[in-house]
C-alpha cells in the first residue's frame, strides 16, 4: 500500500467528501422542514383503547393441529437462500468504482492514524476532518465487503462436501475477504476480485484442514495428502488403472512407504451406525466381526470338554484330581503354585510335583486321553 505519511490533510481531503459548510447548510434546511411541520391540534381526540375482553373458550383452543410458523415478511426457511437474496440487492463494482473505494479506505486509515498519533495537537477543524475520514473509510470499507460477498459463495461452492456446512464455508470465505480488504494495494492495477480470491481460498482450506475431519491433521499435512490425491487421479486418467505406491512415489519424490504412509492419513473415519442400501434396514456396524463375542459352536465344544475332563479325573484318586485341578485352575481359572498346593493338603511341594508327575502320566494312558484327542487343534 502506499505509505500514509504521503498524504496530507488537504489531499485526504480532496479524495473525500467536504464536511464543513456543507453540512452546515443540510443542518438549516433541516430545522426549518422541522419548523414547518403541521402543529396537532390541542382538543384532537386522543383515540380510545380498546376494552378488555373476557376469556372466551373457542373450538379452535382445542384443535391438535400445530400452528402455522410465522415468517418474516420476505423470509424463507432456508438460510442459504435467504443469505443469497440479500447479498444479492448489492451491486456489483467495476475497476473504477473499486479504486475509489479504496483511495477513500486509504484516507480513513491515515485519518486514524493521525487521530491516534495526537489530536491534542491539532486544531478544532482539522480534528474534525480526520474524524469524517475515518468514519467515511469505514463506510467504504464495508461497500467493498458487501458488494465482493457472491464472490465468496461462488468459491465456496467448489469445497461442498469435504466434511464443512455451506455456510461455515462461506462465513469462513468471509474472513479471508475481510482480510484481502484490508490488504488490497489498488496502485497494483489489478482487480479487486483478482487479489481477493487468493486471501478467500485460503481462509476456506485451512479451516477444513482445522474442522473438517473428525481427527484433526495438521496443515501440512493435508496439503500433501490433497497434492497424493491430485496426482492419483491424474495417474488413473493417464494409466486406465490405480498406480502403486511405487509409481506414486516415482511422480512425488517420495518413499513407497510414505506414500502408504500419506494414503493412511487421508481415510475418513466411517461410522458404524451409516445405513446400508436403499431400505436402511442395516448398518455398517453389522459386518464388522466381534473378536470378543462367544461363537456358540466353540461355546458348545468348550463345554463338552469341560464335561469330557470332569469324567477322565472322575478315574483318578481324589488327592490326584484336586492336585491336578488346583494346578491348571480347573475349579477357579487361577493355577496354583506347588507351595500353595502343599500348604493346601499339608505335605511339601516336592510331595505335590511327585504326585503331579504321577497324575500326568495316568492322563497320558491311551484309556483316558483318548476322549479327549478329538477336541485338541492337530493341525
Amino acid at each position: 500500500m502506499v505509505a500514509r505519511s504521503s498524504i496530507g490533510v488537504s489531499q485526504a481531503s480532496a479524495v473525500a467528501q467536504p464536511s464543513g459548510a456543507g453540512r452546515s447548510s443540510e443542518a438549516t434546511k433541516a430545522a426549518q422542514k422541522k419548523s414547518e411541520a403541521p402543529v396537532r391540534s390541542a382538543d384532537a381526540k386522543e383515540p380510545q383503547e380498546p376494552q378488555e375482553e373476557g376469556f372466551v373458550l373457542s373450538e379452535e383452543d382445542d384443535a391438535d393441529e400445530p400452528e402455522q410458523q410465522v415468517l418474516v415478511a420476505g423470509a424463507t426457511a432456508d438460510p442459504v437462500k435467504d443469505y443469497l437474496k440479500l447479498i444479492g440487492k448489492v451491486p456489483l463494482l467495476n475497476a473504477e468504482q473499486e479504486v475509489e473505494l479504496a483511495k477513500r479506505i486509504e484516507a480513513g486509515l491515515f485519518a486514524e492514524e493521525k487521530l491516534s498519533a495526537g489530536a491534542d495537537a491539532l486544531s478544532v477543524q482539522v480534528v474534525g476532518e480526520f474524524e469524517w475520514l475515518a468514519e467515511d473509510g469505514h463506510k467504504a470499507k464495508d461497500h467493498l465487503l458487501e458488494a465482493n460477498l457472491r464472490l465468496v459463495v461462488s468459491l465456496a461452492k467448489r469445497y461442498t462436501g469435504r466434511g464443512m456446512g455451506f455456510l461455515d464455508l462461506i462465513q469462513e470465505g468471509n474472513l479471508g475477504l475481510i482480510r484481502a480488504v484490508e490488504k488490497f494495494d489498488y496502485t497494483k492495477g489489478y482487480k479487486f476480485s483478482t487479489y481477493a480470491t487468493w486471501w478467500i481460498r485460503q481462509a476456506i482450506t485451512r479451516a477444513m484442514a482445522d474442522q473438517a475431519r473428525t481427527i484433526r491433521i495438521p496443515v501440512h499435512m493435508v496439503e500433501v495428502i490433497n497434492k497424493l490425491a491430485r496426482m492419483q487421479r491424474q495417474m488413473l486418467q493417464d494409466l486406465g488403472r490405480a498406480p502403486t505406491p511405487e509409481e506414486l512415489a516415482k511422480e512425488l519424490d517420495m518413499t513407497p512407504e510414505k506414500v502408504v504412509e500419506v494414503q493412511k492419513y487421508g481415510r475418513e473415519p466411517i461410522s458404524l451406525h451409516t445405513p446400508l442400501g436403499d431400505d436402511g434396514g442395516s448398518e455398517f456396524g453389522d459386518l464388522i466381526e466381534d473378536t470378543e463375542a462367544v461363537v456358540p459352536a466353540d461355546a458348545v465344544a468348550f463345554r463338552l470338554l469341560q464335561e469330557q475332563v470332569y469324567s477322565v479325573l472322575e478315574t483318578l484318586s481324589e488327592r490326584e484330581a484336586g492336585v491336578v485341578s488346583l494346578r491348571f485352575g480347573l475349579t477357579d481359572g487361577q493355577p496354583k503354585t506347588l507351595d500353595e498346593i502343599g500348604k493346601v493338603y499339608g505335605v511339601t511341594r516336592e510331595r505335590i510335583r511327585q504326585i503331579e508327575s504321577k497324575t500326568m502320566s495316568k492322563l497320558r494312558h491311551p484309556s483316558r486321553s483318548q476322549v479327549l484327542r478329538d477336541y485338541l487343534d492337530l493341525t
